[in-house]
């Protein structure tokens, strides 16, 4: 019932951010054409009422089915949204303006009266501000979404055994299979990993939204993902089922199982609340995969007893998690001799600014760490901005990434 109250308000807020920048539209194009004018105003009103009969359609939609439509319609609605919401500032701003001056004409002393009514310069600058979101939003729907991008650093441990010296590690995170709706760019960035060469790879969680069957179509693809020492993966806060709804705790469970399967189809070894061994010329380093535990909301399944037990000794050990919130909250805290942790989770938010070494982007006000390497002593942290996207189906300045990381000894 909570959802049908939060959607009958989201509607209603839209109505009403509709009907403020209708009557700015309607305004502006009073000196046109009656042809032109009609044309424009109700084109206004046919994609406010697409936009607006798909969402209530929405939840009506069998995901398994129209999974694609769905992520359609609510890109659709949220891109109009956004779009009213910068509008509605600019017009706001000028009516907080022309409510001033009609205070001030009140008083008898102002002999020049001044004007209240609406100036076409603001109504000109709100709807080219409410252009602005909608144009961007578009482009990263249509270029972002998979503009995938190789990240190469270098990070180096005093503990790395000399045979690791300069190892090429792979990490891909936040696969997020059910918001996909290019198979032929998802392989090209699988391509694009494999092209590197790396000695091991990583996946560090997230290959669905909420149910496994999302990623059937898309196993064959991540298959390829090959490094000579192997490939490891753990579970991500999607990955648990947490966010749909289930007839049974049981079918919950079956569905966690089979995304198990899924990962061993694949190749990966899912690491849950354990580690491995790696071995070459003779010393070793260890792999440590802890199921999904961080700071915030979301639920904890990680066990680092577990995961470290037998690995206590190892003189360089590598921690997979999920949620890179973990590192500050435990990790760093205690557990010091982990030398590396992967994470992903955080997508970058799919929005922000990052032009050389600045970096921004609103999840860093939730996320201490979000993005890239971060290193306190001898333990070092990398974020990977995911691979894929969920929500809102594109990314604007946080592009989709394959992170290469060489590891040095130091």
């Amino acid at each position: 019932m909570s959802r049908i109250y939060f959607l009958i308000f989201l509607v209603s807020i839209y109505l009403v951010l509709d009907f403020y920048v209708f009557v700015a539209v309607r305004s502006l194009v009073e000196g046109m054409a009656p042809v032109w004018r009609r044309t424009i105003l109700i084109g206004y009103w046919a994609v406010s009422i697409f936009s607006l009969v798909g969402v209530l359609l929405y939840r009506q939609l069998d995901p398994k089915q129209f999974q694609n439509l769905r992520l359609y319609i609510t890109t659709f609605f949220f891109v109009m949204f956004m779009g009213k919401v910068f509008a509605t500032v600019f017009l706001l701003l000028e009516d907080v303006r022309r409510g001033v001056t009609w205070l001030v004409n009140l008083f008898p002393f102002v002999e020049d009266k001044f004007s209240t009514s609406r100036s076409d310069f603001m109504k000109k600058s709100a709807l080219v501000a409410g252009a602005i979101p909608v144009a961007t939003m578009s482009f990263g729907v249509i270029s972002g979404a998979y503009d995938y991008r190789v990240r190469n650093r270098t990070v180096y441990s005093p503990n790395l055994p000399k045979a690791f010296d300069g190892i090429r590690v792979a990490q891909i995170s936040d696969i997020h299979t059910g918001s996909f709706f290019n198979k032929t760019a998802v392989e090209g960035g699988v391509d694009m990993l494999n092209a590197q060469k790396p000695d091991i790879a990583f996946f560090t969680g997230d290959l669905v939204n909420n149910r496994s069957s999302e990623a059937k179509d898309y196993l064959d693809i991540f298959k390829k993902v090959s490094a000579p020492l192997g490939v490891f993966s753990v579970m991500g806060n999607h990955d648990y089922g947490d966010y749909t709804d289930w007839s049974s705790k049981e079918a919950k469970q079956k569905d966690i199982r089979n995304l198990h399967e899924m990962h061993k189809y694949m190749g990966y070894d899912l690491l849950l609340n354990e580690n491995r061994k790696i071995k070459v010329d003779g010393e070793e380093i260890a792999i440590l995969g802890c199921e999904n535990w961080g700071a915030g909301r979301f639920s904890k399944y990680g066990d680092m007893k577990k995961t470290i037990a037998g690995a206590e000794e190892n003189p360089y050990k590598l921690l997979l998690s999920h949620d890179p919130s973990h590192w500050d909250a435990q990790i760093r805290q205690e557990y010091s001799d982990i030398d590396l942790v992967l994470s992903g989770h955080t997508h970058g938010f799919q929005f922000g600014i990052e032009i050389g070494d600045f970096r921004w982007s609103p999840v860093q006000y939730r996320y201490k760490q979000w993005a890239d390497l971060y290193q306190e002593g001898n333990q070092s942290l990398y974020v990977n901005r995911g691979y894929g996207f969920i929500g809102y189906p594109g990314r604007i300045g946080i592009l989709p990434e394959i992170t290469i990381l060489e590891l040095k000894r130091s």
